[in-house]
């Protein structure tokens, strides 16, 4: 695999931290959505300490791939026949997905700290709450990251969505450019799904 952005592929630097991000996006996701459902609170308690930290590593990957994006701009414009209304579209949803991908975790940080509780910080350390334990502040916050991280879901889904448009009906690189696996010669290049 390429290290370095090619004009056909983003390389194993850009594609790293994104393929982690969808994995840890996920798995916070499902904690979050079924976390209280686990089996006894030691369960509960490792799922939340869980939580936030995948939430704490989609943050920190996130700015890392923001500033990734500032040194090394992605690869050349595909060619494709999509419109200038569906080009917009989908520079409207990444704005999207990068700012849930920042909100959504800021807000949880948020979250535990008007719970009264500290912030685990990979479970090596932990930032204590800078203000006191408000309870009903805690639950509207929980309330809008939950929305949040729905809308994250259903942002990455229609993004997912889109390149599999690109892919099976456009029969443009969009999608295999951001692929893990080897780009396939152009000769045994299959469009379709």
């Amino acid at each position: 695999m390429v290290l370095l952005n090619s004009s056909l592929r983003y390389g194993f630097i850009v594609q790293s931290p994104l393929w982690i991000t969808v994995l840890l996006v996920s798995f916070a996701w499902l904690l979050g959505v079924f976390g209280d459902d686990l089996p006894g609170k030691s369960s509960q308690a490792l799922g939340l300490s869980l939580h936030i930290t995948a939430g704490m590593l989609v943050l920190l990957l996130t700015v890392e791939r923001l500033g990734w994006r500032v040194d090394a701009p992605p690869t050349s414009s595909i060619v494709t026949t999509a419109t200038s209304r569906r080009l917009r579209a989908a520079a409207l949803t990444q704005v999207a997905l990068y700012g849930l991908l920042i909100t959504v975790p800021l807000v949880g940080i948020a979250v535990q700290f008007a719970r009264g509780g500290s912030l685990p910080l990979l479970d090596l350390a932990q930032i204590a709450s800078p203000w006191a334990a408000d309870r009903p502040l805690a639950h509207t916050l929980k309330e809008v990251h939950e929305l949040m991280a729905h809308a994250l879901i259903a942002a990455a889904a229609l993004y997912a969505a889109a390149a599999l448009l690109h892919h099976c009906v456009l029969h443009d690189r969009t999608l295999r450019r951001m692929l893990p696996a080897p780009a396939r010669s152009p000769r045994r290049a299959r469009h379709g799904c």
